[in-house]
């Protein structure tokens, strides 16, 4: 015997509509999207068994979901509101809590809120305020540093910098340049114990220092290899010897493009002198307190990381071979940091973020 004949269903435009936009919305769930196909296969007037076999689900699955929709159209596809105690805290107190978290200090003088002063304050549990603060992506604990340029010649500068990035000049070598100054050779007071299963490594917090160095550096943007040279001090002396050794190492058919910050022995007198003499090199100045166009920066950071964080030296001699020894297996495999930003896209986001900060001067 045949089973009962299913029922009938007829959409509307609008019904139509909206069940194949809740197939396209990424957003959608599974099961929202699982209930759309089916009613739009039974609409094309096929039997449960055989929506069942297409969509690869149970007969009863077909059946639950026509009924409902003939019953309750486009509403009766969406779950339907959970059973359980009501919520407890009103979206008023969740607002007060996060204008609070924003706007005002501690009544105790501390320097930031934690979850617990926040609770006492606003007579909610700490877990309560926990998730608050999650969902809103609140972090009363982290302070970044920050500061804008003021450069007059601030876009200009990035344009001409970010250019140089990302369309560099044929028949000529583009070098990331700046100094790692005051390196220091420290030695711990006591041995650094090793890392054992279930236990980091360990080192004192204290250290003996033993004398300085300063790194110069020139990154080759393209290919990512490094000319460094180490120097015990940091003045204009020093920075026409690392141009020279650059003018040594780099072959004499290319054009030389240097992107430098604005440090004073960048510019002195001596320096614009040699220049003069040696015109296949040209220099772009990032923008006063704008380091971070500078892409050898992005360097010095793998340098501290991977090799200064956690390295301990009795002499300035064995951290200047400790290093070079470092660059020289960079160099082996150097790996290029690729801009993507635009001059544009720069700009763009600056000029946003002045527009939400308060009193910002620019």
């Amino acid at each position: 015997m045949s089973g009962p004949k299913p029922l009938s269903l007829e959409l509307s435009d609008h019904e139509r509509r909206v069940l194949r936009g809740w197939l396209r919305k990424q957003t959608a769930s599974q099961a929202l999207v699982l209930r759309s196909r089916i009613v739009l296969a039974c609409a094309e007037g096929r039997p449960n068994a055989q929506v069942a076999q297409d969509l690869g689900i149970s007969r009863e699955t077909v059946r639950k979901w026509r009924a409902r929709f003939a019953a309750d159209r486009l509403e009766g596809l969406v779950d339907r509101p959970r059973s359980g105690a009501p919520r407890r805290i009103t979206d008023e107190q969740v607002e007060a809590l996060v204008a609070r978290t924003l706007d005002q200090a501690q009544p105790t003088g501390d320097a930031q809120w934690s979850t617990r002063s926040m609770a006492r304050s606003s007579g909610m549990s700490q877990s309560a305020v926990s998730r608050i603060w999650r969902a809103f992506g609140l972090k009363p604990h982290i302070v970044e540093t920050w500061k804008l340029s003021t450069d007059p010649q601030f876009v200009t500068k990035v344009r001409d910098v970010v250019g140089i990035y990302l369309a560099p000049p044929e028949n000529a070598l583009v070098l990331a340049v700046d100094e790692k100054s005051q390196i220091q050779a420290l030695d711990r007071t006591q041995p650094v114990l090793p890392m054992a299963p279930t236990t980091p490594a360990k080192m004192t917090h204290d250290y003996v220092r033993h004398g300085t160095t300063s790194l110069f550096a020139a990154l080759d943007i393209a290919s990512g290899s490094v000319i460094a040279q180490h120097y015990r001090r940091h003045r204009h002396q020093e920075f026409l010897r690392f141009l020279k050794v650059i003018d040594a190492a780099v072959p004499k058919e290319l054009e030389l493009h240097l992107v430098l910050d604005n440090y004073a022995t960048h510019k002195t007198e001596p320096v614009k002198k040699w220049l003069l003499r040696h015109p296949r090199f040209h220099l772009h100045f990032t923008p006063t307190s704008a380091s971070w166009l500078n892409l050898v920066e992005r360097w010095f950071a793998e340098l501290t990381c991977r090799k200064l964080r956690r390295s301990a030296h009795r002499s300035v001699v064995e951290l200047e071979r400790d290093i070079r020894g470092w660059i020289n297996e960079w160099n082996k495999n150097p790996k290029p940091f690729v801009w993507t930003k635009t001059a544009d896209d720069i700009l763009d986001t600056l000029a946003a973020y002045c527009t939400r900060i308060n009193d910002s001067g620019h």
